[in-house]
């Protein structure tokens, strides 16, 4: 299947490194964070592991839970978790899903629904289609999506860029503009008239009367 912005998550059940669980129950009333990976013991996505186990703080600081996916089985998970403590510094924090059957990778979109046989016997290559991320809202919606290559690292700072923008986007009529960081001018939403504008946000400035600036509400 292929899924979009503004789509329901599909809803699953898996066995992760912390047990097993129902999807949308896990996410309950938090934001979320899916990102998976073509196979264990793979580089990149060592360095990747580790890196989201040192931010999860900041994770956690937006009520945003991590999850990740990986195209093995939780067994093999533990083991890697014990180089990717060893190399980057810090040892996943946060549950990794087994997918050694391919059920998440194919229900999201991530490799052809007729995908079968032994996920020991598949390469990365096999499966380098299963580098994406997944930003899913408290509604179960997914808010953001990004598919990286194998040989290109991903972003986690991005990631928590970009949530910052949707959770004040979803509070307030604003779009954060290029390169906006937390505290900086946002621009208010084309949806909204100029008349309740005033009502909402007073003065602002317009270089184009397309484009008002405002300071970030608070």
């Amino acid at each position: 299947m292929s899924l979009r912005i503004g789509d329901t998550a599909p809803d699953f059940e898996a066995e992760t490194t912390e047990g097993t669980i129902r999807f949308h129950d896990w996410i309950g009333d938090s934001w979320a964070v899916l990102f998976s990976h073509p196979k264990d013991f793979t580089p990149v996505c060592t360095t990747e592991l580790g890196y989201m186990a040192k931010l999860k703080p900041e994770f956690d600081r937006r009520n945003v839970k991590i999850i990740g996916l990986s195209v093995d089985a939780t067994g093999d998970h533990d083991a890697w978790a014990q180089d990717i403590e060893e190399t980057q510094g810090a040892r996943p924090n946060y549950p990794i899903i087994g997918d050694a059957d391919f059920n998440v990778s194919k229900l999201y979109g991530m490799l052809p629904a007729e995908t079968a046989g032994d996920a020991k016997a598949r390469t990365p290559a096999d499966n380098q289609t299963v580098r994406n991320v997944f930003v899913v809202g408290p509604d179960k919606k997914i808010k953001l999506l990004l598919v990286y290559p194998m040989t290109t690292g991903r972003n986690f700072d991005e990631v928590l860029r970009v949530i910052d923008s949707l959770q004040l986007t979803a509070q307030h009529r604003v779009a954060t503009p290029v390169n906006w960081q937390q505290g900086e001018d946002v621009i208010i939403a084309g949806s909204v008239s100029d008349d309740e504008a005033k009502e909402i946000f007073g003065d602002w400035k317009a270089p184009k009367p397309y484009i008002r600036i405002v300071p970030q509400p608070s």
